[in-house]
């Protein structure tokens, strides 16, 4: 008995190709030091519009600081904030609230806090004192205004910014939508700095950043203009200092472009290769419950630390953009392939949602899936084992005129070990 269920567990483990996948390799929902939120919108003029909300959970009864980072589609920092958790705390944190109001979250830890009104704990949690947060925590009587409120709404729309020196930091949009994604990673300490700035990460957890894996969240897309909301897991990133994928220099890792792939960051990266179902209006399942068909959310990795750049005719982009990939291979239900090769670029920046059929995506099927090789060689050309490796994320959505569901991409394999080989 125990040999047939050890042959079950590992058939558990083999995935595309019979390669087997064991402990960081591959991303899982289990909790994290880092949290990724891989796309939102805020409808910025109009409240009952898009809006993004997201949960920041503590697992453990040890109280932790969370550092919260705002980037742009163009994956420029925007906006950097705290979020104390007590143990076993959670927060909901409201980006409409953020983005159209600049109200930033309110908690504190006990040192800021010591009458426990803020953030208070229960019977089973800890609560302490992070002495660097004091003069920070709470935000409550500093909420963004004017030109700074302003110029965040600037940088997550494409506008020139006056937070950024009047430079850009994102695809220019003009429906007034911000769009863009968001890390969360748990901290020693309060801090101004980004992922990519000395001293963020340091050897064994020892920067700003801690390798804690205790951290789990969700998140929830609302428009209550067409009462429409659906919610997903955020991705769970693991850390370990012990696991050589993750703690071995030249090795990808997620956070691998802001510490010159020296795996200080010790992260594990997401997957390259991605299964995902879609289902267009035409089709008997469209026509019956997606009359909206369906969309894409995928989030990249330019492996650029990209900063703010100048605006050419109000529309600049940086030099790595647009982002190509290796190959997209889309079947029917019947099998039938059809390999798209134009356009070049169906997901140019490094977060975005994108149609499929109608849509960005060209395709005449009305319903099956995609095999998604996300690898570019258009991206930077780090790490130097596999310098056309590129991590990403995929999910789908599938919309009617009363619901929308979504739904998670199947992964297929990890950036630590890339499959560069499309069906042919």
């Amino acid at each position: 008995m125990r040999r047939l269920l050890a042959a079950i567990s590992l058939l558990f483990l083999v995935a595309i190709g019979g390669r087997a996948y064991a402990g960081v390799e591959i991303v899982s929902d289990q909790p994290a030091a880092s949290l990724l939120l891989p796309y939102f919108e805020v409808n910025i003029d109009t409240p009952g519009g898009a809006d993004t909300l997201m949960s920041i959970n503590n697992s453990s009864a040890t109280a932790i600081l969370a550092h919260v980072v705002i980037w742009s589609d163009l994956s420029v920092p925007s906006l950097g904030f705290e979020v104390y958790l007590t143990g076993y705390d959670m927060y909901t944190l409201d980006l409409g609230n953020l983005i159209r109001h600049g109200l930033l979250p309110e908690t504190a830890s006990a040192g800021q806090d010591p009458t426990d009104k803020i953030s208070p704990k229960g019977s089973f949690s800890q609560d302490i004192n992070f002495a660097s947060c004091t003069g920070l925590l709470p935000y409550g009587s500093k909420p963004l205004t004017g030109v700074r409120l302003k110029g965040l709404q600037d940088a997550l729309t494409g506008s020139p910014s006056a937070n950024l020196g009047g430079l850009c930091a994102g695809v220019r949009h003009t429906d007034r939508i911000a769009r863009g994604y968001v890390t969360v990673d748990t901290v020693n300490n309060c801090t101004l700095r980004f992922p990519g700035d000395p001293g963020y990460f340091g050897s064994g957890g020892s920067g700003d950043a801690t390798n804690q894996n205790v951290m789990w969240g969700d998140s929830t897309y609302i428009n209550k203009n067409t009462g429409k909301a659906f919610g997903q897991p955020l991705v769970h990133i693991l850390a370990s200092v012990t696991d050589p994928l993750t703690s071995t220099s030249g090795n990808y890792t997620f956070y691998g472009r802001y510490d010159s792939f020296t795996a200080i960051d010790n992260r594990q990266p997401l997957s390259t290769n991605f299964a995902a179902r879609f289902i267009n209006p035409a089709s008997p399942e469209g026509r019956r419950y997606f009359s909206g068909g369906t969309s894409m959310v995928v989030w990249r990795d330019s492996k650029v630390a990209q900063a703010p750049f100048t605006c050419s005719a109000g529309a600049g982009h940086p030099a790595w953009f647009p982002l190509g990939q290796e190959g997209i291979v889309i079947f029917d239900e019947q099998e039938h392939p059809q390999v798209t090769a134009s356009p070049a670029h169906l997901f140019p920046a490094e977060t975005q949602k994108v149609g499929v059929g109608a849509g960005t995506i060209p395709t005449s099927f009305d319903a099956g899936w995609m095999y998604l090789d996300l690898n570019s060689p258009t991206a930077g050309t780090f790490p130097t084992g596999d310098p056309t490796a590129e991590q990403a994320w995929v999910s789908t959505i599938y919309d009617n005129s009363t619901y929308r569901i979504g739904e998670r991409a199947t992964l297929l394999d990890s950036a630590v070990s890339a499959n560069h080989i499309v069906p042919q």
